[in-house]
């Protein structure tokens, strides 16, 4: 069985290397007796080099998103071949901000896919900005997973992290409101049979977290009625206690 999973989106913060070292030994600290906990951390790129050299067990490196090539006349980006030979073994994937930027299901598709072949692990991003009354979401979310997905291999689905994260409920919306355990699960069920469809047997060791201004308060709550199996957490990630203790509480339900 797959550890339950908290990752931390750094986004772009903080702004010093200085900072970023603190933040991230003060989680390695913290999270130092965790055992049925997989925790990661998503740093801005340029920290990636430096936090990969502070020697921890306990915390994977992931970065924010990946290029799909290998290399070449790219001005500005990074690829999974890169982030794999520094250390990094996450990245994240169709994160909703990046979409806001026009990144398509077809390109998030392409990055998946090489992310996979470097031997990535990819952490895909769904969500829908707004919930209809005609319950449009669910197709939107459907798309994003049938497109993104596409062309991969079945062997390959339970090594990509699926992240519902609705739009309407992270911090950076405008009039956002909180999104609930209930609803969570109904989408978490939703996903799960979205990928079963397509992927059949394999389908069942895919992880299906929840992000979405996740925090110590409402944590308890997704962890244990979500239908989740981990939280990414965005704006909590960058306080060092808040986050730990999200991690602790995942910990204490895997008891």
């Amino acid at each position: 069985m797959n550890k339950r999973i908290i990752i931390g989106n750094w986004k772009m913060n903080p702004l010093t290397e200085k900072e970023a070292e603190k933040l991230f030994e003060a989680i390695a600290q913290g999270v130092s007796r965790i055992k049925k906990t997989l925790v990661v951390v998503c740093p801005p790129f340029i920290y990636l080099d430096k936090l990969t050299k502070i020697r921890t067990r306990k915390i994977k490196l992931g970065a924010q998103d990946a290029f799909f090539e290998e290399k070449g006349a790219f001005t500005g980006e990074v690829s999974p071949e890169m982030l794999y030979n520094m250390g990094v073994r996450y990245t994240i994937l169709g994160h909703s901000e990046r979409r806001a930027l026009g990144e398509t299901n077809a390109l998030v598709n392409k990055k998946i896919r090489a992310a996979l072949a470097s031997g990535l692990v990819p952490i895909l991003c769904v969500g829908e900005a707004v919930r209809d009354e005609n319950h449009g979401y669910f197709n939107l979310v459907k798309t994003q997973l049938s497109e993104c997905l596409d062309g991969v291999k079945k062997t390959f689905i339970s090594k990509i992290i699926i992240a519902y994260e609705p739009i309407w409920a992270i911090s950076s919306t405008v009039n956002r409101h909180d999104a609930s355990a209930a609803l969570c699960r109904e989408m978490a069920v939703f996903i799960r049979k979205v990928i079963s469809d397509k992927f059949g047997g394999e389908a069942r060791s895919t992880q299906v977290i929840y992000g979405g201004s996740v925090n110590e308060i409402d944590a308890p709550d997704f962890l244990k009625d979500g239908g989740i199996d981990g939280l990414l957490a965005g704006r909590t990630s960058l306080l060092a206690s808040k986050f730990i203790n999200i991690v602790k509480i995942c910990e204490a339900l895997n008891q």
